[in-house]
């Protein structure tokens, strides 16, 4: 039975396919919605449209962005020898939040997982290997400590390796605030291994 005519009932099924939106939230967030003022329903709806329409990959590192190239990459005061590549521009976005890396990055856009069918070419791995020059020193790999992300940076590090450029991954460790007990084996193992002199 449908209980709030179709337009609330289909608002409600396609705020559901989001990713990590149930049913309830999509409920919650489909009278919120109903409940805002018409202008800001067009801004919302404006702003959405904008975003698909006028967001792009930069031709340099698949970052989003509405130019060609994004303001990273179009930095000139970036180290542009040190490439960081991570899975997706979320990740950037975290590691840019702690003002600590002064290099450029490269987003993948996913991670190699054959149980659902992503292989290389599914994700900018080409693209990755195309900005690989002689003035690049270093790539880090910075994909997810799990077992997909662990394949990709294997997976990628046996590619660059050849090409003379230094390799490396993120250490692994124990969360800050969080409880010997609770931490799994492998990520006490790499805790272990990537200790360092005080």
């Amino acid at each position: 039975m449908n209980i709030y005519g179709n337009p609330v009932t289909r608002l409600i099924a396609e705020l559901a396919a989001l990713p990590g939106i149930g049913g309830k939230s999509a409920q919650r967030l489909a009278f919120h919605i109903l409940d805002m003022p018409r202008e800001s329903v067009v801004a919302l709806s404006e702003a959405i449209l904008d975003a698909k329409d006028q967001v792009k990959y930069c031709s340099v590192c698949c970052n989003l962005t509405e130019e060609d190239i994004c303001s990273v990459c179009a930095n000139e005061k970036r180290n542009h020898k040190v490439i960081m590549v991570v899975e997706d521009p979320r990740d950037m976005a975290a590691y840019e939040r702690t003002k600590e890396f002064h290099g450029v990055y490269h987003v993948l856009h996913g991670a190699i997982s054959p149980m659902i069918g992503v292989g290389p070419n599914d994700i900018r791995i080409k693209e990755l290997l195309s900005r690989i020059t002689d003035e690049v020193e270093e790539v880090i790999l910075a994909t997810n400590p799990n077992v997909e992300g662990e394949a990709t940076a294997m997976y990628i590090s046996k590619l660059i390796k050849p090409l003379g450029v230094m390799v490396t991954r993120i250490a692994n460790g124990v969360p800050v605030g969080g409880d010997l007990e609770y931490v799994d084996e492998i990520t006490l193992s790499r805790a272990l291994e990537g200790r360092r002199e005080l």
